[in-house]
């Protein structure tokens, strides 16, 4: 190859005017239905929520019943609740949401990281408050495995020395 074809080398002012012009901002749209919903799923331990928001007047319904009545307990309310507080929507939107698998705990995590990925899709702009309160980390941990030879995941069999 001859060294014509070779570009010469860039001052570091030519590189710099490269990466802000290389770095385009994207305007992120809304993704919302023909109704006007957002819809996402969210997932903790071994439950799924499917969630739809809609602008309105901050209703929550968990398959079919009022958040009350399904999470009856004050801790996974404020759980599912979180979202809208932390980007400060309450009685802003109202959630539709059907959860399967898991316990209450796991549901009410669900429930809490749908509203948030929904969130997001409704109202882009929301993101950075959702994500740097950690809403949008989905969380990984599960129950670990039984092993063979053993009675629980880690724990062994009692053992008898006579």
């Amino acid at each position: 190859m001859s060294d014509t074809t070779m570009e010469p080398t860039r001052t570091l002012a030519d590189l710099q005017s490269l990466s802000t012009t290389a770095v385009a901002e994207v305007e992120v749209q809304p993704q919302r239905d023909a109704f006007g919903r957002s819809y996402a799923t969210g997932k903790r331990k071994n439950a799924i929520a499917r969630v739809w928001i809609k602008p309105g007047t901050g209703k929550v319904e968990v398959n079919g019943k009022e958040i009350a009545v399904y999470f009856a307990r004050p801790v996974l309310q404020m759980i599912v609740n979180q979202p809208f507080q932390v980007t400060e929507r309450t009685e802003q939107f109202d959630v539709y949401c059907t959860v399967v698998g898991g316990g209450l705990s796991g549901q009410a995590g669900a429930v809490r990281h749908g509203i948030s990925t929904a969130l997001t899709y409704y109202e882009p702009s929301l993101r950075p408050s959702l994500k740097h309160a950690g809403l949008l980390t989905r969380d990984a941990r599960v129950v670990e495995r039984k092993k063979y030879g053993r009675r629980k995941a880690r724990r062994g069999m009692q053992w008898a020395k006579r």
